[in-house]
């Protein structure tokens, strides 16, 4: 699975935050704000990898359980997958 194509991403404030443009903020509205896990998944989705890629990356970011990481990624990835942002 891959995010779409047509966000930028950018910190501002030490906080980041990812903009649909173009076609893509015609269909998506808003902002995403990416803070913790959420940015490192954010980053693992710019290529195409498997939700179980994902969850190994935040076990060599974070000092955290399977488990615990297992139950972000599905949740954030949910999210996306709401919101049409995901190419499966």
């Amino acid at each position: 699975m891959k995010i779409v194509s047509g966000f930028v991403v950018r910190e501002v404030g030490g906080k980041t935050f990812a903009v649909a443009t173009g076609d893509l903020a015609k269909k998506f509205h808003g902002m995403i704000t990416l803070g913790g896990s959420g940015k490192e998944i954010w980053e693992a989705l710019q290529n195409d990898v498997t939700e179980e890629q994902i969850v190994d990356k935040l076990l060599d970011v974070y000092d955290v359980d399977r488990e615990t990481a297992a139950k972000d990624v599905s949740a954030f990835l949910s999210k996306l997958r709401k919101a049409g942002l995901l190419l499966e």
